[in-house]
């Protein structure tokens, strides 16, 4: 009898640890609208992208963007040294999607496996950001100009959130999607460079 409750423990055991293992791998996901850095990199648009090109899903990183998250300079790939091709600014010249400040606009997620979630976030940056440098938090407008709540609930394999883009922006700048997992540490990260 023993040794069928020895059996029963260490197999309960091996599952948790499965599943506690996997429980990041399980949720991916990649903005397309407007087109991310990592899409460009996975379409063959943008050369030397490294092993990003194979996943562009895989941009994950700590929650709690701004006050946590990612480190100043290694937000575009979440902190994922893997990634580090994300957040070399390549002198400026990342494609960007053409937008006109103040229009509307349907940002959206393509999510390869899709979980639990606390929000959708939408960062700016400043103007005068200089898109020759890495991207950090004095970069960005200090708030998100479009938060999208979702409670835990599990979204859509693919998500587009209608919104307006932020008025008075003129020439380059980044848009910064977050993608936050209500059931683990993780968020995942996009960077869209955007020309108006």
């Amino acid at each position: 009898m023993r040794k069928k409750i020895s059996a029963v423990i260490i197999g309960l055991s091996v599952a948790c640890v499965s599943v506690l293992a996997t429980g990041s791998a399980n949720s991916h996901g990649y903005t397309d609208s407007p087109t991310s850095r990592q899409v460009f990199c996975a379409k063959g648009t943008v050369k030397n992208c490294g092993e990003i090109q194979y996943e562009p899903q895989s941009v994950e990183g700590p929650k709690g963007f701004p006050s946590r998250g990612p480190a100043d300079g290694r937000i575009c790939a979440g902190g994922n040294s893997r990634f580090a091709q994300l957040d070399d600014p390549r002198g400026g010249q990342w494609p960007a999607t053409k937008l006109t400040a103040g229009q509307g606009y349907g940002f959206r997620w393509k999510l390869t496996a899709r979980h639990a979630t606390t929000d959708f976030r939408y960062y700016i940056t400043k103007d005068g950001y200089n898109p020759a440098k890495p991207l950090t938090r004095a970069d960005l407008e200090p708030q998100p100009f479009m938060s999208v709540p979702y409670g835990g609930r599990v979204p859509e394999a693919t998500v587009t959130h209608q919104g307006a883009v932020p008025t008075l922006k003129t020439g380059k700048h980044i848009i910064l999607a977050v993608w936050t997992i209500a059931d683990t540490p993780n968020a995942f990260y996009a960077c869209s460079d955007v020309q108006f």
